[in-house]
């Protein structure tokens, strides 16, 4: 982990990035990181605004057992059921971070400070159940800069508008189609439009669009290389900015229209997107690709702490790199598309993978805790 004297000494990158509009927020959380100060330290010498979790974050954090095992006996002597003592570890760690950030989310009118927490994700393909899980999480950290991240799947979108609706910000989260990006903004929208209806504040209803980057270039890049042709391969490592530049002119279309423009009037705010998965997969590709060339105003990118280090270090950010690439963004997917690898085909894929993976390390952390609390004489 990062010290402050180190902190200090490599922050110029990371300050131009949030001077182009780019709010930086943490992708990974962990009661160690919160306990030694090093998130304090992240906040005040790194720039960092916001913090995101997923099932793969916890089940990595809580799975080694460093700083639970205190709450865990309690656990165990309560008796609790093996959910129950997910939820009450994760939402602490969630709490503590929120109050970490809390000056963040004060000083930017709620706009950043936010810390997101994921509904179970065996609860993806359930509206109902997602919004009651959306509503006791909430409930549960009990903080207003706290975020509750849905998946975009079908069943998520009235999800989103119905926990929007109910006044509760909301990271949406598992985007990788721009087809299915419009359809979460229209969510968002359709969620501000019911809660102004019944009288809510809609100036304190915060939500941002987690588009995935990195995932995209893994598998299309997996199929050029079959393929083998200069053609083929001179595309490698272009179709996931591709995507997520015509994802920032979908943002600006939307967040630019008449639908917007009558709850903009009532304070509402935008969905703002938020880059995700941008570590670097390839490693021949430079390990900040997915931060240098994603800058454009009213963005968030939540990095791994190693590209949020890379970035502090050797980051090349150079102004907006999004908004004059849309025509380009445009020609890179249609060649693709000419060589047979169908869009449609692997967007789709991404998403069917990425709710599996996050129920896989959510059962991984299930049987995690279950032996911890086992091992403590009680019967999970």
């Amino acid at each position: 982990m990062i010290t402050v004297t180190e902190a200090t000494a490599t922050a110029g990158a990371l300050k131009r990035l949030s001077d182009e509009g780019v709010s930086i927020w943490l992708d990974d959380l962990s009661r160690k990181r919160i306990s030694t100060g090093n998130l304090a330290v992240l906040v005040a010498d790194r720039g960092v605004v916001g913090v995101t979790t997923n099932p793969s974050i916890f089940q990595a954090a809580i799975g080694s057992g460093d700083g639970y095992e205190e709450q865990l006996a309690d656990l165990a002597v309560r008796g609790v059921t093996v959910e129950e003592a997910v939820r009450m570890m994760t939402t602490q760690d969630v709490r503590a971070a929120a109050d970490v950030l809390r000056p963040v989310y004060d000083a930017t009118d709620g706009r950043d400070g936010r810390v997101s927490i994921e509904v179970d994700p065996r609860l993806a393909h359930d509206t109902v159940a997602t919004v009651a899980e959306a509503r006791q999480l909430a409930w549960l950290v009990d903080r207003p800069n706290v975020m509750i991240k849905i998946p975009a799947t079908e069943a998520g979108l009235p999800a989103i508008t119905a926990v929007i609706a109910q006044g509760i910000s909301v990271n949406v989260t598992l985007i990788f189609s721009l087809e299915r990006y419009r359809e979460v903004m229209a969510a968002y929208l359709a969620g501000l439009e019911q809660a102004a209806a019944k009288g809510l504040d809609v100036s304190a209803i915060h939500s941002v669009a987690s588009f995935f980057v990195s995932r995209v270039d893994a598998e299309i890049d997996k199929r050029l290389t079959v393929l083998g042709t200069d053609e083929a391969l001179a595309l490698r490592g272009r179709a996931a900015l591709a995507n997520a530049r015509l994802a920032y002119e979908a943002y600006e279309q939307v967040f630019g229209g008449d639908r917007w423009s009558a709850l903009e009037s009532s304070g509402a705010n935008r969905q703002r997107p938020l880059w995700a998965s941008t570590g670097v997969k390839d490693p021949s590709y430079k390990d900040t690709l997915y931060v240098d060339e994603l800058v454009a105003p009213g963005t968030v990118n939540t990095m791994p702490e190693a590209t949020l280090n890379a970035t502090a270090d050797h980051g090349d950010v150079r102004g907006d790199t999004v908004t004059g690439g849309y025509e380009q963004a445009r020609a890179d997917l249609a060649a693709v598309e000419r060589l047979g690898i169908s869009y449609d085909e692997v967007v789709g894929k991404l998403e069917d993978e990425g709710v599996a993976k996050f129920e896989v390390a959510w059962q991984e952390l299930l049987d995690a805790v279950t032996k911890s609390l086992n091992s403590k004489g009680v019967d999970a």
